[in-house]
């Protein structure tokens, strides 16, 4: 059925279930993993305000932070894997948007399976908060496992 499946976290809780979900369903069908997060860039004006409050390097500062987060991260997932006895992938993509960041890395995977969580907010929520899910379904040539 599925042969390549794209599992899309940030860390949180909830996409703590999207990634459960995703390794339960690979075992079965023996599917190859790709496990993705995404962090935003270094906005200019989050530099500029860490050199007036005395940071003097606040890329290098966010990159070392960046690099801490995901060395957790990863570890926890491998850990996850492991437990479903699954190989998993691991990629880390710096991006504004982590929902093209996601179509982006499963076309060139060649992945058939996105999994991700969602909060599943509506209306007014929704559009103020943005929804990096709701543009993945839109936008996905291929199908989408939303996790709540």
């Amino acid at each position: 059925m599925y042969k390549h499946i794209l599992i899309a976290t940030d860390g949180s809780e909830l996409a703590r279930r999207g990634l459960d979900q995703g390794l339960k369903l690979a075992k079965p069908l023996n599917a190859k993993v790709t496990v993705l997060t995404v962090s935003e860039p270094l906005r200019r004006e989050m530099a500029s305000a860490a050199r007036l409050g005395g940071i003097d390097d606040p890329v290098a500062r966010y990159d070392q932070q960046i690099d801490a987060l995901m060395k957790e991260r990863f570890e926890f997932i491998q850990a996850r894997s492991a437990e479903h006895e699954v190989d998993v992938d691991l990629v880390h993509e710096i991006d504004d948007s982590p929902a093209e960041a996601i179509l982006r890395l499963a076309k060139i995977k060649g992945c058939d399976l996105i999994v991700m969580a969602s909060h599943g907010r509506r209306g007014l929520s929704r559009l103020l908060l943005g929804s990096q899910t709701a543009e993945v379904t839109h936008s996905s040539t291929v199908p989408v496992l939303v996790v709540r």
